[in-house]
C-alpha cells in the first residue's frame, strides 16, 4: 500500500469512528447534566492505540508523504493523525536542528488577524501575548519557541508547510470545532518584523511566499469568478435540480450527450412498488422510542444528525411516504435531493466527469443513481451502452464497514437483509440524473448504498452516492464500477475488454 493509500486509509478510519461515536453521543443527548465529550479526541485515542497514526517517525522538514495540496481536514486532530502537523493545540510546529529551533508547519486563520487573500503572499502573526484569550491582559509577544522557530526559517531557508484554518458553523451542539483545514502547500519565510498589534502590544509579523511549481490552490480557482472558463451548459437538469448544474469543458468543443434528466427511477409498467407500513414517530423518529425504521435498521438510525451516514450497511431503511414522521426527520436524508454545488467537466481522457465547487465531509450525501429499471435480459438488449448500466446487488464492498468493526468491535457492521444479485439493472443512457456522469476509479472517493423508502423490495434499491472521505473542491468524484474482469460479454458471448484510465495509483489497468 502506498504511503497516499495509508493517510486516505487512516482519515477515513478517523472519520468512520467518529461518526459511529457521535451516534453514540447524540443518542444520549437528552440525559441531563451530561456534558458533551470531545468525539474528536475520543476517535484519535482510538486510532493511536491500534497503532493507525502516519507518518510518526522523525519530525519532517518539507512535504509530508501521503498528503498532497488541496487536502482537507475536518478536525485539528486529524492533523496530528498524518503527521502534517504535530502541535496539539500550538499554530507554530517546529524541531530542533543542530543547535536551533525551525518552524515546519503553521495553522493560518483569522486568530491572529492573518492576511489570507488571494495572493501567493501570506502575512502572518506569531502566537502568544494573550492577543485571542478573553479575560487576560494583553502583553508583548516574546521571540520564544514556535515565534523563534518561525524566525530562524527566515535565515535557514527551510520550507514550511502552511495549513489554512476557515472559520464553519458548527451543525451539531457535538460539533464545537468550528473550523476546516485545508493544506496549502509549501512556503519559505521571507521577513519578519517587531511592531504594534491590534491591542496596542509588540507582536511578531511574518511574510511567507509560496514557493513556485505546486498545484495551484483550488480555492482560489472557485473565488477567481462567478463566470466560469469553458461553461458550456448553465443547468443541465434544465430546473428539474434545486441546484443548477452546469457544465464545463475546456477541452474541446463538445457539449454533453443528449438525453432526457431525471431527477427519480422510472419503473416499467409491471413493476409497481408499494409503499411501506410507516412508523408513528410524530416528532421526529429517535433509538430511544419504538420507532419500527429504527428497528429495521438494527436498533440505530443509519445518519447522525448532521445528515452524515454512520457506516456503509448492505441496506439501509429511511422513513417513507406512509411514516408520520415530518420530512425534517433526519432519517430521510437521500429524499431531499442533491444539496450540494456540483457540476459536470470534460476529463482529459475519460469522457465527462463530475465534480464539486464546495468542500465534502466524509459521509455527506452526494446524490442517486437516477435512471429505468430493466431486467438484466433488457438491458443485455440494449447494445452499447455499457457505461449507464448499473447493476443492482454487485455494488457491495464489505472493506466499507469491516475496518470499523475491527476497530470497534460492539459497532453494528450490517443490517438484517442483504441485496443479492437481483436481476435487475439501472440503466441511465436514455434517461437518467448527474450520477450518470460520476466515473470509476480503482481508489474512489465515493460509494453506493442501497437505500429503501418507498417499498420494500430488496431486490430493487434505491442506489444512493454518499462520500466515502473529505473531498476537497474540484476533486473528481468516483466510485467503484465493480466490474469482474474477463466477465462482460457482447451478445456473441465473446469477452469484453475496457482499459481503466482512472489514474489512481491501485489502477489494475483495466475496466473489464
Amino acid at each position: 500500500m502506498t504511503t497516499r493509500n495509508k493517510v486516505r486509509e487512516t482519515l477515513r478510519l478517523f472519520q468512520a469512528i467518529f461518526r459511529k461515536l457521535l451516534q453514540e453521543e447524540e443518542s444520549k443527548m437528552k440525559e441531563k447534566g451530561r456534558a458533551p465529550k470531545r468525539i474528536d479526541i475520543l476517535a484519535a485515542k482510538i486510532l493511536k492505540e491500534k497503532g493507525k497514526y502516519v507518518n510518526t517517525g522523525k519530525q519532517i522538514i518539507g512535504p509530508v508523504p501521503g498528503i498532497e495540496v488541496g487536502d482537507e481536514f475536518q478536525y485539528f486532530v486529524e492533523l496530528n493523525l498524518v503527521g502534517l502537523h504535530r502541535q496539539s493545540q500550538g499554530g507554530i510546529d517546529y524541531v530542533k536542528q543542530g543547535d536551533k529551533i525551525i518552524a515546519t508547519s503553521i495553522i493560518a486563520s483569522g486568530g491572529y488577524e492573518n492576511d489570507l487573500d488571494n495572493s501567493d503572499v501570506l502575512c502572518y502573526m506569531g502566537q502568544g501575548g494573550n492577543v485571542m484569550q478573553k479575560g487576560k491582559q494583553p502583553e508583548d509577544q516574546k521571540l520564544e519557541r514556535g515565534n523563534l522557530a518561525l524566525a530562524n526559517s527566515r535565515f535557514v531557508k527551510n520550507p514550511v508547510r502552511v495549513i489554512r484554518g476557515e472559520t464553519k458553523a458548527s451543525s451539531t451542539l457535538l460539533e464545537a470545532r468550528g473550523k476546516t483545514y485545508v493544506y496549502d502547500g509549501l512556503y519559505s519565510v521571507e521577513e519578519f518584523k517587531q511592531e504594534p498589534g491590534p491591542h496596542g502590544k509588540l507582536v511578531y509579523k511574518y511574510t511567507l511566499v509560496r514557493i513556485p511549481g505546486q498545484p495551484e490552490l483550488t480555492w482560489k480557482v472557485v473565488k477567481k469568478s462567478k463566470v466560469r472558463e469553458g461553461l458550456c451548459v448553465h443547468d443541465i437538469s434544465l430546473g428539474k435540480e434545486v441546484i443548477p448544474i452546469s457544465a464545463i469543458n475546456t477541452i474541446d468543443s463538445e457539449k454533453p450527450p443528449p438525453f432526457e434528466y431525471v431527477c427519480h427511477m422510472i419503473y416499467p409498467d409491471w413493476c409497481r412498488p408499494i409503499p411501506p407500513k410507516g412508523c408513528g414517530c410524530t416528532k421526529g423518529c429517535s433509538e430511544l422510542g419504538k420507532c419500527s425504521c429504527v428497528m429495521k435498521n438494527e436498533g440505530e438510525i443509519p445518519y447522525n444528525h448532521n445528515g452524515a451516514i454512520v457506516e456503509a450497511k448492505p441496506l439501509v431503511y429511511e422513513c417513507g411516504p406512509n411514516c408520520n414522521c415530518p420530512p425534517s426527520c433526519y432519517n430521510r436524508v437521500s429524499q431531499h435531493g442533491i444539496k450540494i454545488q456540483l457540476e459536470i467537466f470534460k476529463t482529459e481522457s475519460r469522457g465527462w466527469g463530475v465534480r464539486s465547487l464546495n468542500s465534502i465531509s466524509s459521509g455527506t450525501f452526494i446524490c442517486e443513481y437516477a435512471g429505468e429499471l430493466l431486467e438484466d435480459r433488457e438491458a443485455e438488449e440494449r447494445k452499447g451502452n455499457d457505461e449507464y448500466l448499473f447493476d443492482i446487488g454487485n455494488n457491495i464492498d464489505s472493506s466499507l464497514w469491516d475496518g470499523l468493526s475491527n476497530l470497534l468491535p460492539d459497532a453494528h457492521s450490517s443490517s438484517c437483509q442483504v441485496v443479492h444479485e437481483s436481476g435487475f439493472t439501472i440503466d441511465a443512457a436514455r434517461c437518467g440524473n448527474i450520477g450518470r456522469f460520476i466515473n470509476h476509479s480503482c481508489s474512489p472517493n465515493l460509494y453506493a448504498q442501497n437505500v429503501l423508502y418507498d417499498h420494500e423490495d430488496t431486490r430493487i434499491p434505491h442506489i444512493m452516492f454518499f462520500a466515502a472521505e473529505n473531498i476537497p473542491p474540484l476533486q473528481e468524484l468516483t466510485y467503484h464500477y465493480n466490474y469482474m474482469i474477463d466477465q462482460v460479454r457482447d451478445e456473441n458471448g465473446n469477452i469484453k475488454k475496457k482499459t481503466c484510465y482512472c489514474g489512481s495509483s491501485e489502477c489494475t489497468g483495466r475496466l473489464y
